[in-house]
């Protein structure tokens, strides 16, 4: 019973067999292959319109070097204080940026709203003493397991391109939230104003897989030699080719996305029902935050159930996390199984009667 994260699992079997397909014989390297050409090229499809495709190994790759595509070292990206750019990457987009900062705003369920994004740019100081600010960045699922809606998306592009910023999506959970949705990729990204994302694979099936995919060409002008800098252009580059040849044909990537969230909700709805458990987030991808007491933590991690706790500071005011209580993260993958999910409600439901009876 393994929820601490969607990264703790293999590659899926679709992804492993492309690998295998493509290891024989000779091609190219560093991405001059005819695979990595054809595959870049279906991206196209996808978003249906030409975009510039970049292939990394990390996500932490691929939002330093967008962020770093987007911001000059004097400028600033706005994006959510809990943000995986400024709260989990070890400074990786500013090194990358070059001096360039991270803008952390509060708000609930890790979500900026246009409103509170427009109000902290038009609060800056003018003066060259300021820092510009260059860039949004937001994180789609968040990291509180929610999911920006389109006219969401499309606020906070019409902000960005009111104040001359680039709309950054970190999409380590794209499918996720694309599935989420029900929306097409383009409807999710550069329909509503976003001019480069970091396309998450690795989370949802790959080995190790990430793309940063430009739609607003400008921003591409140096990311070769930004990727090259960075040691990221791979010198067996059909190997990450083939892991986004296997994930996307067939809309492997999406089923997998539909299980996960699937098996999300079945997890999210049987701890709601216990008495004593509030759901701290609408669970909308593959992330479940529940407020739990702190008997059933303790059940739980007795039984052998890993998962992550959590920090309170994207709640809404009026929700609280007491002192025998417990906010934790069960993070559902493409490869959890139902059984796993029903056996951890069993578990946190036995909880729940043992201390009733005490």
């Amino acid at each position: 019973m393994n929820f601490g994260s969607d990264n703790i699992v293999g590659a899926s079997a679709p992804v492993l067999e492309a690998i295998a397909r493509h290891n024989g014989g000779a091609m190219a390297a560093y991405g001059n292959d005819d695979l990595t050409k054809s595959v870049k090229a279906s991206f196209a499809n996808i978003f249906e319109r030409d975009v510039q495709v970049f292939f990394v190994t990390t996500g932490t790759a691929a939002n330093a070097l967008a962020l770093a595509s987007a911001v000059p070292p004097w400028g600033l990206c706005v994006c959510h204080r809990e943000a995986h750019v400024i709260d989990d990457e070890c400074g990786a987009p500013e090194f990358f940026m070059h001096g360039a900062k991270l803008s952390g705003l509060p708000v609930v369920g890790s979500k900026l709203e246009a409103r509170d994004v427009a109000a902290y740019l038009k609060g800056l100081p003018k003066a060259v003493k300021q820092m510009p600010p260059k860039a949004l960045s937001i994180s789609q699922a968040t990291e509180s397991g929610t999911v920006y809606g389109l006219a969401e998306l499309s606020a906070l592009g019409e902000v960005c391109r009111t104040g001359g910023l680039s709309l950054h999506m970190d999409g380590a959970r794209f499918a996720n939230a694309l599935v989420s949705l029900g929306c097409t990729p383009a409807e999710m990204t550069w329909k509503s104003g976003v001019d480069i994302l970091s396309f998450g694979a690795t989370k949802n099936g790959c080995l190790m897989a990430e793309a940063i995919v430009v739609f607003n060409t400008a921003l591409a002008d140096a990311l070769d030699y930004r990727c090259k800098r960075a040691g990221q252009i791979i010198s067996k580059g059909r190997l990450i080719a083939s892991q986004f040849e296997g994930y996307l044909a067939g809309d492997h990537w999406l089923a997998n996305a539909r299980h996960a969230n699937a098996l999300a909700k079945r997890l999210s709805h049987g701890l709601a029902r216990l008495p004593g458990v509030r759901i701290a987030w609408p669970t909308e991808a593959n992330e479940v935050f529940p407020i739990i007491p702190a008997a059933m933590d303790r059940a739980l991690r007795e039984a052998g159930a890993h998962y992550m706790s959590w920090t309170d500071l994207s709640l809404d005011r009026q929700e609280s996390v007491a002192d025998d209580e417990s906010l934790i993260r069960l993070v559902v993958s493409f490869a959890t199984e139902e059984t796993q999910v029903d056996r951890l409600l069993e578990i946190a439901s036995a909880a729940v009667s043992r201390q009733a009876a005490e």
